[in-house]
């Protein structure tokens, strides 16, 4: 297949030192300057709507490269280009400029992006803050600091205040409220649950989610520990030693190709999902074994390697698009605005430490050997990390959105979530192939007209010795019961992963479970997969199993207990539904349920191989793995009995 249109503008940078990276940030942020308003306070890249008001939007567009170019700036490097941004702090805070951003209101947007602002003005006041106009200074100040008497989301959003007054501090602003700062700290703390992680919110909230670590409040923790060092040297070394905790758990969600396990909310924000490994270097955090410095520098660098090849993240003239691996607004949320995807900025945070510090002055090491082909029990998160076999992904049961999300259910309520494979979105709420059913169980109590996917899981724990599965429930409907165990694989067989189902229904059902959402095109025609055995690319529906093989690596589901109606299918999806291909085909088992409240058990068996690197599909020998069984734990066998 031709690469034509499928090369990224930024994949010949090597991106392995600091130059490298350096010059990648450059290239993501002269492609603004067409887009940035004649007094630099807004950029404006697109027209698409957000929940908030459109001058909002453009300060995300102005704000969020801040990350990144105050991190260069603050580091040593020369950037032409920041005087825009500089020229936009004068008459963005300006009232009587026509580009005056607006005042605060209550849980105003302006807020989010008032964090970047702040950390500009720690760590690169003399490029940013000294050039401004006096008069510039004294609006910027009053602006940030009107955020201080107003209403947040008792959420993550709390840091953002935290870094207004942080930068204020710094700057030496009479606008600076320390008490207000440590009010925020105080309650930010009661998020925190154990083992380093922090939940984003209150006691009942179940999200821990990459807002949890790299897009806002360990990064957040590790930022202000370095900063605040002086000022607050108890909690910050309170915040060091949760980040050392967590980076144990949190390196589970990195494979050995850099990519990080899509799952949550706001992946538009693409490698801002590795800058926790950035935020460790910035705090001067060494970490526990095997986590030496060249294993941080190679987490981070080869995330941001990975996305620099991705040529659907941007658009021809080098600004980001809004989704994952490609344009795709049925992913993102109602607060994803053509700016929101420069949050990946913060992972250029390493551009600030000089050439000495071990984070660049070690060599990159690869993923640590210790952790390959283990499997490993995240209690906090409710996930049971594995990369067995090659396969690195996350079986899931427990989280949720506290509040309404689009397509929460994919983004929180599947059973798996690969770093290769990623998950689905539904583009519909009626037939089977627009719903993305990929790694959960739909039900359809309309003759498949509509469909329902796990969204609240209740119930949630981990049983077995140290946690070694997942049960829980759900309740689609008041008389619909289903109980689910999640049992990671085995070393035996390396490849499948195990779901036992207890359904007991008293309305007629039609029921599907989906295996991983695979690549679904031929590899020299780029037409669709075909029917094929052995391994041929194409797909296989044999029974109750089926299967798709391609470029991608291998996807298959089987039925191994006595459940004797279910049928393997390969369904292609709707274009778009999958957050890493946009043509995917599903292998897929169906079924008929009468109705009669008895308890019908089914034991699926989920089998995920992908490519390696360059390789062109699985590992040659891949049917041995197929030709084998997982089997299920006694204690869940007997269950079934």
């Amino acid at each position: 297949m031709s690469d034509f249109a499928y090369t990224s503008a930024f994949a010949s940078n090597p991106i392995a030192t600091k130059a490298d990276l350096g010059k990648f940030l450059v290239d993501l942020l002269d492609p603004l300057a067409p887009h940035t308003s004649p007094g630099g306070a807004r950029v404006h890249l697109g027209f698409t709507g957000t929940h908030f008001d459109e001058t909002a939007a453009h300060l995300e567009g102005f704000s969020r490269p801040i990350w990144g170019l105050a991190s260069f700036l603050g580091g040593g490097g020369v950037y032409e280009g920041a005087e825009r941004w500089v020229k936009g702090f004068n008459n963005g805070s300006n009232p009587d400029h026509p580009e005056f951003w607006g005042d605060m209101r209550n849980k105003d947007q302006r807020m989010v992006e008032c964090s970047a602002i702040g950390f500009a003005l720690a760590v690169a006041k003399e490029k940013i803050w000294d050039a401004m106009s006096d008069a510039g200074r004294t609006n910027l100040e009053a602006w940030l600091g009107g955020m201080n008497d107003k209403e947040m989301p008792n959420t993550n959003w709390l840091w953002f205040r935290v870094f207004s007054n942080l930068g204020l501090s710094k700057v030496g602003s009479s606008r600076f409220d320390a008490k207000r700062m440590k009010a925020d700290l105080d309650h930010l703390d009661t998020f925190y649950i154990g083992d380093g992680w922090s939940r984003d919110g209150p006691e009942g909230v179940i999200q821990l989610d990459y807002y949890s670590s790299s897009f806002a409040i360990q990064y957040a923790q590790l930022v202000y520990s370095k900063i605040a060092q002086k000022e607050d040297p108890e909690r910050c070394e309170e915040f060091r030693n949760r980040a050392r905790q967590f980076a144990l758990d949190f390196v589970r969600y990195f494979d050995p190709e850099g990519r990080a396990i899509p799952f949550g909310r706001s992946l538009t924000y693409r490698f801002a999902m590795s800058s926790f490994w950035g935020a460790v270097a910035f705090a001067d955090l060494e970490l526990p074994a095997p986590l030496t410095w060249g294993v941080v520098r190679g987490l981070q660098l080869r995330n941001v390697r990975y996305w620099a090849r991705q040529a659907g993240a941007y658009h021809t003239d080098g600004t980001l698009t809004i989704g994952f691996c490609y344009p795709n607004h049925s992913m993102t949320e109602n607060y994803n605005s053509p700016g929101s995807p420069y949050w990946c900025c913060k992972s250029f945070i390493t551009l600030s430490l000089p050439e000495t510090h071990p984070f660049w002055a070690n060599p990159e090491e690869p993923y640590p050997q210790s952790l390959l082909n283990t499997t490993k029990t995240l209690f906090k998160p409710l996930h049971i990390a594995t990369n067995l076999g090659g396969h690195t992904f996350i079986l899931s049961s427990g989280q949720q959105c506290s509040y309404a999300v689009k397509n929460s259910a994919a983004k929180y309520g599947k059973f798996a979530y690969s770093s290769a494979f990623g998950y689905s979105v539904a583009v519909g709420n009626l037939l089977l192939h627009e719903v993305g059913a990929d790694n959960t169980l739909a039900l359809s109590d309309d003759g498949g007209e509509t469909w329902k996917c796990r969204r609240e899981t209740k119930e949630a724990r981990f049983e077995g010795e140290g946690g070694k599965w997942l049960r829980s429930m759900w309740y689609p409907w008041k008389d619909v019961e289903v109980e689910t165990w999640l049992v990671p694989p085995t070393p035996e067989a390396p490849l499948w992963h195990l779901r036992v189902h207890r359904l007991r229904t008293r309305r007629e059902l039609l029921s599907a479970e989906g295996g991983f959402a695979i690549y679904g095109q031929q590899e020299k025609t780029d037409r669709a997969l075909e029917p094929s055995t052995g391994e041929a690319f194409g797909t296989l529906e044999d029974g109750a199993a089926a299967r798709a093989a391609s470029r991608a690596g291998v996807s298959g589901i089987v039925e191994i207990g006595k459940r004797s109606g279910r049928k393997g299918s390969v369904i292609r999806t709707d274009a778009n539904t999958n957050l890493i291909v946009p043509r995917a085909v599903l292998p897929t088992l169906e079924d008929a349920h009468s109705g009669n409240g008895e308890d019908e058990w089914f034991v699926t068996a989920v089998f995920g191989l992908p490519s390696v690197g360059s390789a062109v599909g699985a590992a040659p020998g891949w049917t041995a793995e197929w030709e084998k069984r997982p089997v299920v734990p006694a204690k869940i066998a007997a269950f079934i009995q």
